[in-house]
């Protein structure tokens, strides 16, 4: 009896668990890259759906939201000294590392996971930037020391506000220097240092206007892109010539 007893917990609680889903829904998942973009910030909100009570014998509840950016292909080279000058020297290519990645949680994402678990979701730089050989380590540290610079790279977790384990809110900084492309919004559920849930959404970021014009004119048409500039060049020369004449005159 006591066996019977024993599965019929497991099992309602195993049902008490699948029951938790998290859903969440963006302010806008579109961002336009204009002449005057000075970058966005998007909200992130949602709720924890239930179709039984909160358990109040289960452990808290926690919510970590990855953003990742469209991959890209990074070459790092190693300068070497070579008498007075810096030459280049060894260089490794970094494939599929993301073009933006940040963190938003409701506390430091080592403590609401485990190792494995962050492994087996390459969740954190440590994971989501890897090199196939060790030896490349120093490497794969300055590719996200730069992304870090030039603030494609969160330095710190955003906070997430958690409500009576059920309704979350935060904010997603996207800087000036995003590339186009989609990027991907994962919002996990946390409990017991294990994800129970996950919901996915994209961002798309695309340039607009005469930014998309110059730059599809200057990757499609190189050619006319440059007699273009070299007439723009040549304009602005007359241009300011012309105002320092009138001007001396």
């Amino acid at each position: 009896m006591r066996i019977i007893f024993l599965i019929i917990g497991l099992f309602a609680a195993t049902i008490a668990s699948a029951q938790e889903t998290i859903v969440s829904e963006l302010s806008q998942d579109g961002v336009s890259i204009t002449a005057t973009f000075d970058g966005s910030e998007i909200f992130l909100f949602g709720a924890i759906k239930r179709d039984a009570p909160i358990n109040l014998s289960a452990g808290k509840l926690d919510v970590i939201i990855e953003v990742s950016g469209p991959p890209t292909e990074t070459l790092v080279r190693q300068k070497e000294r070579k008498v007075i000058i810096w030459v280049n020297a060894e260089s490794v290519e970094m494939e599929r590392a993301p073009s933006y990645y940040s963190i938003a949680a409701t506390g430091p994402i080592e403590e609401l996971l485990t190792e494995a678990e962050r492994s087996l979701r390459n969740l954190g730089l440590d994971y989501a930037v890897r090199v196939a050989d060790p030896e490349n380590e120093a490497y794969r540290e300055a590719v996200i020391r730069i992304h870090q610079d030039n603030g494609t790279y969160a330095t710190e977790v955003t906070p997430v506000t958690l409500t009576e384990e059920t309704l979350f809110t935060t904010k997603l900084a996207m800087p000036v220097n995003v590339v186009e492309g989609d990027y991907t919004v994962k919002t996990m559920l946390v409990r017991d240092q294990q994800v129970i849930s996950t919901s996915t959404s994209t961002i798309t970021v695309r340039k607009t206007g005469a930014e998309k014009w110059l730059y599809d004119l200057a990757h499609e048409q190189a050619f006319i892109y440059g007699l273009l500039s070299l007439a723009v060049a040549l304009l602005a020369g007359w241009t300011a010539s012309e105002i320092f004449r009138r001007i001396r005159g």
